[in-house]
């Protein structure tokens, strides 16, 4: 997939220490991808908006 027109944002839960940074890009049509900003040039996971809705809701939900 061509990601080259994608608008990267980094995740508002990265640190600014240059570790665990990582960067989503949702301008693409039909598609989120997320990357790891210290290797922009590498592999980006490409997924649905609804399978990211997915993540991002399990992310939020804790077990206690």
């Amino acid at each position: 997939m061509d990601l080259s027109s994608a608008k990267w944002r980094k995740s508002s839960r990265s640190s600014g220490d240059g570790g665990q940074c990582v960067e989503v890009a949702s301008n693409l049509p039909g598609v989120i991808a997320v990357r790891d900003s210290k290797n922009p040039g590498g592999p980006a996971l490409v997924v649905s908006p609804q399978e990211w809705r997915l993540f991002l809701h399990g992310t939020k939900v804790q077990e206690v």
